[in-house]
This record gives structure tokens, C-alpha cells and sequence, in this order.
């Protein structure tokens, strides 16, 4: 416990509670930012620091830290670190909610400061692994990027499962042409062996995964218009 590092967000409209948090934490060695309302919260911009992560309290003037977990979840524009949240009515109807909008962590106030640092211990954890994580995935959409229309049609074939032979036969090129493409693919996406490829397109979300639709491609027009 001594040795937290990062950022914790409270966002709680009990003065007294924010202030005793606020000393706590920094006690602890974290850096602390502390906001009365949502809207107080969201006015100032998240800096890019990793950990960090929330505590938030559910029952809040204005918008409430359900709503605000709920709009984090629709949309990545939103989008927050690992949340704690924390209210002094809690039940279980309403920790239900909160987790189902992603909260990590359930506490009732009055809750013990240790089952707090735990959480905040966990949560910081976990948005450093989430940091690394979409940082690979950065890297994969950047080299998947950078493959040609023909080669990403080879990509996903190869993924597929698909032999040499039957990729020269869909695509209506030579076996050569096809191992020639192979080789860029595996060349530019950084990888050694199929199974690294197959186990790297899962860092894709399945809208860049869309077999056979190369990223630069324009949508297509519906065959048809309902009326």
C-alpha cells in the first residue's frame, strides 16, 4: 500500500468527505484531484496520466455518478479510468447498476480506509494494464494500416485458415504471387508465426476485423432501398 503511484479523481459534494480523501490519498504518495459535481469533473480535462482512476459518488447533485458511468459506457468520447464508486445509500439494486455501467468497485459509506486503498490499489493496476493494452492496439490498427487492398485480403484468408493453394484459387493469382503477399503480411504486421498473427487480430474490434474490406475501401451502396 505504500508504494501507490498515480492520479485518483473524487468526485463527491461532501466537503468533508473530499477533504478527508484528499489527505488520505496524498499521505499515500497519490496525486489527488477532487470535484463537487459531475459537471465540475468533466469541465476539466482528464490529463493523459497513467494510473489514474475515479472514486465517485452515486448520489450527486445535477448529474448523478450512475449517469455518468452509463454515458461512459455509450461512448468512448467519455470514456473513464477504472471507476470506484461509493454512496451512503447504497443497496443492492444500486451496486448492481453501477457495475453493470462498469464500475470495478462497489463501497458503502462508512467504509474502511483499507478496503478503499485496496480498491484504489486494484483499480490503479488495472488502468496500467489497460494503458498497455491500448497501446498494442494502436501499434496493430498502425501496421494494419499499412497493408496493401490485396494484402489485406490475404490477411484475412490466412486467418481463416485458408491454404496457399486455395488463397491463389479465391483470388485468381499464382501460389507465388500469394506466398509473396504472405510474407509482406507477416513482414508488416511484425509477426513470426501464424498463430502470433491470429492471436494479434484479436486486438482489432470486430468492425476493423470485417473480412475482405480493406480500410480505405468506400461503403458500398445497398443493393436495394426498402420503401
Amino acid at each position: 500500500m505504500n508504494n501507490l503511484t498515480g492520479t485518483v479523481h473524487v468526485v463527491d459534494d461532501d466537503d468533508a468527505v473530499r477533504l478527508a480523501l484528499d489527505s488520505l490519498l496524498r499521505s499515500m504518495g497519490l496525486q489527488v484531484r477532487t470535484h463537487a459535481t459531475v459537471e465540475a469533473f468533466l469541465a476539466r480535462p482528464l490529463p493523459d496520466v497513467v494510473p489514474s482512476c475515479v472514486v465517485l459518488d452515486v448520489r450527486l447533485p445535477g448529474v448523478s455518478g450512475l449517469d455518468l458511468l452509463r454515458a461512459s459506457a455509450r461512448t468512448a468520447h467519455t470514456e473513464l479510468p477504472p471507476t470506484i464508486v461509493v454512496t451512503g445509500h447504497g443497496d443492492i439494486p444500486m451496486s448492481v447498476q453501477a457495475m453493470k455501467a462498469g464500475a470495478i468497485e462497489f463501497l458503502s459509506k462508512p467504509f474502511r480506509e483499507a478496503d478503499l486503498l485496496r480498491a484504489i490499489e486494484d483499480a490503479l493496476r488495472l488502468d496500467s494494464q489497460q494503458h498497455i493494452q491500448r497501446a498494442e492496439r494502436a501499434e496493430w490498427r498502425q501496421r494494419y494500416a499499412s497493408l496493401t487492398r490485396r494484402e489485406h485480403e490475404v490477411l484475412h484468408l490466412i486467418v481463416a485458415g485458408r491454404l496457399n493453394k486455395q488463397i491463389a484459387a479465391e483470388l485468381g493469382v499464382s501460389e507465388v504471387t500469394v506466398k509473396l503477399h504472405r510474407a509482406q503480411v507477416m513482414r508488416k504486421m511484425g509477426q513470426d508465426t501464424l498463430a502470433d498473427l491470429v492471436r494479434g487480430m484479436t486486438r482489432l474490434g470486430d468492425g476493423e476485423r470485417t473480412t475482405g474490406v480493406h480500410p480505405d475501401t468506400p461503403p458500398q451502396a445497398p443493393p436495394y432501398t426498402k420503401v
